[in-house]
């Protein structure tokens, strides 16, 4: 099978699904730990095939979502500085700051490009050698590489007038974290795909073998997530807990070691904060010394130190992160809080779990 089109095929679906009807019955809690599963499983309608009992809910996977208040409004601040062209993926474009957003900083005169690569940000940065262009790094291990190299390849061009604001997150110290959460009761994990090309599946043995709690990565068709989800309700149904695999084609077992050799030449381990969860020691990165003239929290340190303290969304994305409540629970969902006026993050990203709810009609919640 080499085509998207193979692992939505209506017959596959139907077999995996009657395989897994046939089996005893059992009651599960699995959470999508990646937002894009979020979005597909609300696409594809995949609760609505799932027998009853087996419950999904979205989880800390949307980049954009666990991506702290104050890290967006200290990088929503350098657009304000004299000379600074800030730079970032779109899907950042909308998401609320404290008091503003990209969007609206671009309306009031800011200059504020999307690009679709930290490279391109490298080119702004040639084309306006008199501005600082300060770029959003942002994402988990899927999008470090690509940060990683932008920042490498300032340094051998000498683009001195190019930074990147990192708050990069690690997925494994967040699972961790997690799984160790008082306030939270699942079954098992459905874990990444993209990260997992990354790192490997053997990263997330901790899962099985330290807490016990079952886990399958899977792809982002049909086909896919359901194979994971038939992989963990097989394993809460013997109690053995494993590290399934059902993205074989794209996810081997260790690391890409190319990428990993390229991140810990740019980067190092720090502590990061996540929306909804806090500090989790170990979760991010920085940038590492022999790299630091590329850190836009060192070479605008004192602008930064000026920022407030961020004032939290007043909707619960939050506790939609770490699947305690469902998007709809959130009084705001629907009402106040729409795409195209969003009150918090979970709403406006493509991989949100509010976004997956709203935009296909309540399918996302349906079980």
């Amino acid at each position: 099978m080499k085509f998207s089109e193979e692992f939505r095929d209506r017959g596959l679906v139907e077999e995996i699904c009657r395989r897994i009807a046939s089996k005893p019955a059992v009651s599960a809690t699995i959470m999508e730990v990646c937002g894009t599963h979020t979005m597909s499983v609300a696409r594809f309608g995949l609760k609505s095939l799932l027998p009853p009992g087996v419950r999904l809910v979205s989880g800390p996977g949307c980049p954009v979502c666990v991506t702290d208040q104050h890290d967006i409004d200290s990088f929503l601040a350098l657009g304000e500085q004299p000379g600074v062209i800030l730079a970032s993926f779109g899907d950042m474009l909308r998401v609320p700051g404290s008091s503003t957003s990209l969007e609206r900083l671009r309306a009031a005169g800011a200059d504020v490009r999307v690009v679709y690569s930290p490279l391109d940000a490298i080119d702004v940065a040639r084309e306006n050698p008199e501005r600082e262009i300060v770029f959003f790094g942002i994402g988990f291990e899927t999008t470090m590489p690509s940060t990683a190299l932008a920042i490498r390849a300032a340094a051998d061009a000498r683009v001195g007038n190019f930074t990147v604001y990192c708050v990069h997150k690690t997925m494994p110290a967040a699972l961790r974290a997690l799984l160790s959460a008082d306030d939270l009761r699942v079954s098992g994990l459905l874990l990444p795909g993209h990260v997992s090309t990354i790192i490997g599946a053997d990263a997330y043995t901790f899962i099985a073998e330290e807490l016990g709690v079952p886990c399958a990565v899977a792809g982002f068709e049909p086909v896919d997530i359901l194979l994971a989800i038939e992989s963990i309700l097989d394993q809460v149904r013997t109690g053995k807990a494993i590290v399934g695999n059902a993205y074989k084609r794209a996810v081997p077992s260790k690391a890409n070691e190319r990428a990993r050799a390229l991140i810990e030449d740019v980067f190092i381990p720090c502590d990061a904060r996540w929306r909804g969860v806090g500090v989790i020691p170990g979760s991010g990165i920085a940038i590492a010394d022999r790299y630091g003239s590329f850190d836009a929290k060192r070479r605008f340190a004192d602008a930064l130190a000026l920022v407030p303290a961020a004032q939290e969304t007043p909707c619960r994305c939050g506790e939609v992160l770490r699947g305690v409540i469902m998007p709809a629970d959130c009084p705001y969902f629907g009402a106040s809080c729409t795409p195209t006026d969003p009150i918090g993050p979970c709403m406006v990203s493509s991989e949100g779990a509010c976004a997956a709810a709203y935009k296909y009609g309540g399918l996302e919640i349906a079980k």
